[in-house]
């Protein structure tokens, strides 16, 4: 299929201390170029979409050059909201894109022949994303106090890339602008409009950088 992937990492990095997670090091490449190598690596995949701070345009650009990332197409600026940043993004996705994937920057560490399951998967049943089950016992909480436990064998924690039919995307952002709703996940978007997405499993290792502590983490991965 031929997708586009909008990899989002226009944030302003609050519990990193201020300091761009996906302009870190991470082994011989920076954050973002290990998550665009992986994209890259993809074959359904036939251009990258960075949303950025514009002033992190440059350091992207040159790092997509230095890893050799054939299929980057542009850089564009994020806007308030991740919706938002995500939207502008799919505006310079190519017309003939029959899937939009949407991608963490600050996940580096996401394997290729996931990306690929989650893109057959979406072809499908018209939306995907990578999941895996959750290892612990989660408790809903209300002013302090337990008051309920969900079914573990229910619940998993949702990673990206999540995947749709261009189609059902776009619809899935008309109807959010259309009632003023602000997702941050992008299956709610495709929720909204009574699509079933499919949790396409992926594994553990596709984390999400978000404190300094999950580089030294994201290096352990990446050297096993």
């Amino acid at each position: 299929m031929n997708t586009s992937v909008v990899i989002v990492c226009a944030g302003n990095s609050t519990r990193m201390g201020g300091v761009n997670k996906i302009l870190m090091p991470l082994g011989d490449r920076l954050v973002i170029g290990h998550t665009m190598l992986a994209f890259e690596h993809a074959p359904s995949v036939k251009e990258i979409i960075i949303v950025a701070r514009e002033s992190d345009f440059s350091a992207i650009e040159t790092e997509a050059r230095s890893a050799g990332i054939s299929k980057f197409k542009t850089c564009t600026a994020g806007g308030k909201t991740r919706q938002e940043s995500v939207i502008n993004g799919i505006r310079r996705i190519s017309p003939d894109t029959e899937l939009i994937a949407v991608h963490d920057g600050a996940r580096p560490l996401v394997k290729p022949e996931h990306i690929e399951k989650a893109v057959k998967d979406a072809s499908v049943f018209g939306g995907a994303a990578l999941g895996v089950p959750v290892k612990d016992t989660i408790k809903v909480v209300d002013g302090g106090l337990i008051t309920d436990t969900p079914p573990r064998n229910s619940l998993y924690i949702t990673q990206t890339p999540q995947i749709f039919k261009k189609k059902i995307y776009f619809e899935g952002v008309d109807f959010a602008l259309e009632h003023g709703l602000d997702f941050t996940d992008d299956c709610q978007l495709a929720e909204a409009i009574g699509c079933k997405v499919c949790m396409t499993a992926g594994d553990y290792t596709n984390i999400k950088i978000t404190t300094p502590e999950d580089i030294k983490i994201a290096e352990t991965l990446l050297n096993l």
